[in-house]
Order: structure tokens, then C-alpha cells, then sequence
């Protein structure tokens, strides 16, 4: 669902939005879902488990954590109106009893009653309004606010200039009205055809009274309080622990007592302490032992692949002038061998990308790519001459602790045999360092870029990333007719409708190249022999709900 993102003021109305919330969802394709299942056994309760985790980047904040790190460790904690079903994605009712409208423009949503944060205090109308508002409010500086912004009002209580020294017309969002404790009214600016689906994401999590009463208290940085199954009691720098919460009162209720979180700055060593059973689950399983499947035969028994919405690219640097050319972009990215690299690296787990959207949701469409995700060495190189080649030592810069030498270097290599380019690694020594240097645009030639998508929308893999001023918009693309097509699409009286503009934004990107696309990624996980029913969801994320201990 997520990276994390520069805080950029957004300048347009309409563009970060509208048909990203949904009411009425389909699933997601059937190809989701795994080529091998983990062993299944009685869910039997109790317990501790230990999984592989990364360190988040920013405070520990529901508006203000939207990447995998961070994002993770916030699904075990929170719970929202809709969640998202573990096997297809589709958006189920959580702590909303009815999410109503017969205009698409004005909601009525009612809670069930019950739901208790895990400080005890009770989940009412007022935590939703208030924690919107709160996290919508332009002073706050919330990486997350734009999620807001079909709410009626939403233009009032941001900043009037980027250093936010004119203060906004209001404090709360006129579309915002609690009812009674159990009641709320949602109104949009537009009509928003499917608001329920967007529901469900970490952004629009309750906020307890205790957190509004006092937001900067650094507490909360490292220990939220949530709604969900689990609740922190440890957060260092090597591991973070969550145990079961004993106030939860949805329906999602965990098998197991405890989890903990071990942050691992190398694939390698987590695999290796599952191989050895030291470790119970991990995700990620490093690029050597794909090779000629040679974890399957470490781990009989113990493997599982599921097709997640997950997308990876190579975005060049906004401070990088050369590539801001784009028939030297068209050329490198032309020049990249996605078929050998997927099969001799990942070993297949990954899929040559053809576009800009994931496979797995509603709206993907073949080859929107062309050419361009199409490896020949012989044009990329005609290409690449007529546009002046690139001057001095071009730069990939990756994280150290995701396993991405091997087909970073192999890119590299690439373009060094076929173009005469002189291409080199930058490695940082893990994922919070790499998106510092991305968000505070010190990075020049290109960086890794990944997306996890938020909820299961063909709109969610274009708007955050590619609208101008987006948040997640890492290479600062600018487009105004991509721009226009997506309020177009948002305006759209219906879902299919929708999708269809959004396929036609998506075909602009070919022509003006935002990221140059790499691979679809199936995500590989194992687990150890102590447990049973490990789960991978649609978003490439562990089911802490579902594994239990044997």
C-alpha cells in the first residue's frame, strides 16, 4: 500500500481524489492469488511468533505513515471503517455498521458499537471527525492530508503558502458533521462514486481522545493507540513488539498473544534464521536463493508465492537535468532486459512490467507500454545516440536492506555493454535512509521506487505517484493534460466508466514518461516449522490475524 512520501502543498482541486473512494468494489483478479498455499492446521490460540521487519521512516501516525515500514507495523495496531478482505482485497465493513448514500455526494455512516481503542476509551463518531480534521488541518503538515480532499471543506484548512505563514480560513472541514456518538455525515465537494473502498485505508483511522488532546506528545511516534487486534509494547531499534489487544472489539481477533517485529537490515540473514527456525515468517527471500529454486528445496513445506499489488520502477531525479530528456529516458528504459532479469534474478517471481498499474486490480490494461518496456538493444542504442548520450557517471541509487544489488547492477551492466554508458550503485544502508535522501531531493540519476498499493484501484497507481504535486510524486512529473484526464475520470458517474479515463491517462504516460517501469512482483515468503496458516494478502503484507502456533 504505500511508500513514504515528500509533505508537497497541492495546488490543484480535483487532482489527488475523487474516484480513488469507493463504495461498491469488484475484487480483485483472480490471478491474485497464491501458486502455493502455506500448510494449513487448527487455529489454535496462544502463543508467540517473530517476522521479519523493516524500520519505518516517519512517526508512527496514521496520516503521516504511508509506506511499507511504517504501514505495517499501523495494519497490526489500527482499525478502520472497511477493512480489506485478506484473500481478495474487496472492502468488507469493520468498525461501520452502514456506509449509506443515494447521491454519491452525501453519506451517512453508522458505527457498531463497542469498538474501544486500546487505552479502553470507547470508538465514537467524534474520534473519525475530529482525527480527520485534526489530520487534515494544514498546520499539522500530515503526509497523508491529501486523502482528504473530496471532503467539502477540505480547501479551507490548508496553508495558504507552501511555510503554511498564511493560516488557513478554518479548522474543520464543513463536510464533517457528527450525529450522535454512533453517527456521522460525510459530504463530498463532487460525487464520489465508490468512497467506500478508500475507507478502509490507514489515513482514515480513528484518532483517540488522548492523542487529540495532546498530538505533539512524542509518545505517540512510537506507540499509537489504536482500534485494532494488537497493541505495542516495544519499539527499539531492533525490534518491534506487538501483543494482543485486550480492549479489541472487531471481528478480526488474532490467534496469537504475541508478535515481534525483527528489524533486519539484509535479506539474507532473515532468511536464514527461518531456514534455521529461528525466525517464523519472512517476505522477502534473497535474489541468490531464487536462483534455480534453490529456497524451495531449503524450505520443503515451508513456501508460498501470492501475486500482490505491488509495482517497481526507476524514477529519475527531478535535480538531474540530462534526464529529464525524454528520448534519453525512452532509450534507457528500452535497454532494460525485464525477461532475463525476472527469470534468472527472481527466478519468475517477479513479471516484465507493460504499464504504469498492477495486473491485480480492476482497470489494468496490456501493453500500455509499448515498445518502451520492450527490450532492443539495437534501437535503445540508435535512440540513445540521437539524444546526446548521458555525460559523466549515471547513479541508481537502492536500498541495502531490500536485496536489490543483483538486478540494479544488471540494469547497470546493461546500459554499460549495450549504450557505452558508465553506470554505477548507490547503495544505502536501508530503506528509511534511501526515501530520506528521496524526500529531502538529495539524490541525483535515478532511484528505486515501489508501490504498494493502497486499495485495490487502477486510480491508486496513478494519482498519488504522477498527479502534479502529488505526494508520492518522488520525480516531481508534471502533466496537465494527465492532470485533466484524471479529474475527468473522477467525474466519471460510475466505476467501469472511471476506468476507462483512467486507462487513458495511463496511455499518456507512455508519452511522457513518469517512471520507467520495471517488474510486477509475486511475493515470495516462508516460514518456519513452529507455525501454521501463514497468510500473504493481495497488498504483499503477512495475515497477523490468521498464522497461529501449532
Amino acid at each position: 500500500m504505500r511508500r513514504i512520501t515528500p509533505l508537497v502543498a497541492l495546488s490543484i482541486s480535483g487532482v489527488m481524489l475523487l474516484s480513488a473512494c469507493g463504495q461498491d468494489v469488484a475484487a480483485p483478479n483472480e490471478s491474485s492469488s497464491s501458486t502455493a498455499s502455506a500448510a494449513t492446521g487448527p487455529a489454535k490460540d496462544g502463543g508467540t511468533v517473530s517476522i521479519r521487519g523493516c524500520t519505518p521512516q516517519n512517526p508512527l501516525i496514521p496520516s503521516d505513515t504511508n509506506e511499507t515500514c511504517g504501514g505495517n507495523v499501523l495494519d497490526a495496531v489500527t482499525a478502520k471503517l472497511v477493512h480489506y478482505n485478506s484473500d481478495t482485497a474487496a472492502p468488507e465493513l469493520d468498525i461501520a455498521q452502514s456506509i449509506d448514500t443515494t447521491d454519491n455526494q452525501h453519506f451517512t455512516v453508522k458505527l457498531n458499537p463497542g469498538y474501544k481503542f486500546s487505552d479502553g476509551t470507547e470508538v465514537k463518531a467524534k474520534n473519525f471527525v475530529d482525527g480527520w480534521n485534526w489530520a487534515a488541518y494544514g498546520p499539522n503538515a500530515q503526509q497523508n492530508s491529501y486523502f482528504f480532499e473530496p471532503i467539502t471543506g477540505y480547501k479551507d484548512v490548508q496553508c495558504g503558502d507552501d511555510d503554511c505563514k498564511v493560516k488557513p480560513k478554518a479548522t474543520t472541514m464543513s463536510g464533517l458533521k457528527v450525529v450522535d456518538d454512533h453517527t456521522f455525515t460525510i459530504d463530498t465537494s463532487e460525487k464520489v462514486s465508490n468512497l467506500k473502498i478508500r475507507l478502509g485505508y490507514t489515513a482514515f483511522a480513528p484518532l483517540p481522545d488522548s492523542f487529540l488532546k495532546a498530538p505533539t506528545d512524542k509518545k505517540w511516534q512510537k506507540f499509537p493507540v489504536g482500534a485494532g487486534p494488537f497493541t505495542i509494547t516495544q519499539n527499539t531499534a531492533t525490534q518491534i513488539v506487538f501483543k494482543k489487544n485486550p480492549d479489541y472489539g472487531g471481528k478480526f481477533k488474532p490467534h496469537v498473544d504475541e508478535v515481534t517485529y525483527k528489524i533486519y537490515n539484509d535479506a539474507a540473514p532473515a532468511y536464514n534464521d527461518v531456514v534455521a527456525n529461528n525466525l517464523d515468517v519472512t517476505d522477502l527471500i534473497p535474489t541468490d536463493q531464487l536462483t534455480n529454486d534453490q529456497w524451495k528445496s531449503d524450505l520443503q513445506n515451508r513456501w508460498g508465492i501470492r501475486q500482490s499489488g505491488v509495482f517497481q520502477s526507476i524514477t529519475a531525479s527531478s535535480k538531474d537535468k540530462q534526464l529529464q530528456n525524454q528520448d534519453l529516458l525512452k532509450a534507457l528504459s528500452m535497454d532494460i532486459d525485464r525477461p532475463t532479469i525476472t527469470k534468472q534474478i527472481f527466478a519468475g517471481s517477479r513479471t516484465p512490467a507493460d504499464g504504469w498499474v498492477s495486473p491485480v486490480v480492476d482497470g489494468y490494461k496490456p501493453g500500455v507500454c509499448g515498445d518502451l518496456c520492450k527490450y532492443d538493444k539495437t534501437k535503445a542504442k540508435e535512440m540513445y545516440d540521437k539524444a546526446g548520450g548521458y555525460k559523466g557517471t549515471l547513479t541508481i541509487a537502492v536500498n541495502g536492506d531490500g536485496d536489490h544489488k543483483a538486478w540494479s547492477q544488471a540494469v547497470c551492466n546493461g546500459w554499460k555493454n549495450d549504450l557505452g554508458l558508465n553506470c554505477q550503485l548507490k547503495i544505502t544502508p536501508d530503506f528509511k535512509t534511501l526515501r530520506d535522501q528521496i524526500t529531502k531531493r538529495e539524490l541525483t540519476g535515478f532511484f528505486r521506487t515501489g508501490w504498494q498499493m493502497d486499495y485495490p484501484s487502477i486510480e491508486n497507481f496513478l494519482t498519488p505517484l504522477y498527479a502534479t504535486g502529488a505526494s508520492s510524486n518522488d520525480g516531481d512529473y508534471s502533466n496537465k493534460a494527465f492532470d485533466a484526464k484524471l479529474q475527468e475520470a473522477a467525474a466519471a458517474p460510475d466505476e467501469e466508466q472511471a476506468n476507462k479515463v483512467y486507462q487513458e491517462a495511463e496511455a499518456m504516460l507512455a508519452e511522457k514518461m513518469p517512471a520507467i517501469p520495471l517488474w510486477y512482483v509475486s511475493t515470495p515468503f516462508a516460514w518456519s516449522t513452529k507455525v501454521t496458516n501463514v497468510k500473504l494478502t493481495p497488498f504483499g503484507t503477512i495475515d497477523l490475524t490468521a498464522i497461529s502456533v501449532k
